[in-house]
């Protein structure tokens, strides 16, 4: 079981910035964390992930705008996401995944925290 929890949402207006933070209970060893968001009406989608060497990837219509990054000994995951857009408003969850040597997959969903951008 990997817990996960997210704080550092908020309401902002256009162009400003804000950092979301997961807090998990375990990080690397072979764990790829990820940032989703599920805006009203609108599926899931992923928005940036790490795995546990460092590679980062993100979505297209985040590229340049939002970072990931992760703080092993904080065991937290971070999500900077700079230049905001009204489009970004949505609830932002953190995933954890893995697979076992057999082949299993594990997710772990975090709560989710609301960001809020105004035009």
């Amino acid at each position: 079981q990997v817990q996960l929890v997210e704080s550092g949402g908020g309401l902002v207006q256009a162009g400003e910035s804000l950092r979301a933070s997961c807090a998990a209970s375990e990080i690397g060893f072979g764990i790829t964390m990820s940032w989703y968001r599920q805006a009203p009406g609108k599926q899931r989608e992923l928005v940036a992930s790490i795995t546990s060497g460092g590679i980062t990837d993100s979505a297209n219509s985040v590229k340049g705008r939002f970072t990931t990054s992760e703080d092993t000994a904080k065991k937290t995951v971070y999500l900077q996401m700079n230049s905001l857009k009204p489009e970004d408003t949505a609830v932002y969850y953190c995933n954890a995944a893995y697979k076992t040597n057999g082949g299993a997959a594990h997710v772990f969903w975090g709560q989710g925290t609301q960001v809020t951008v105004s035009s």
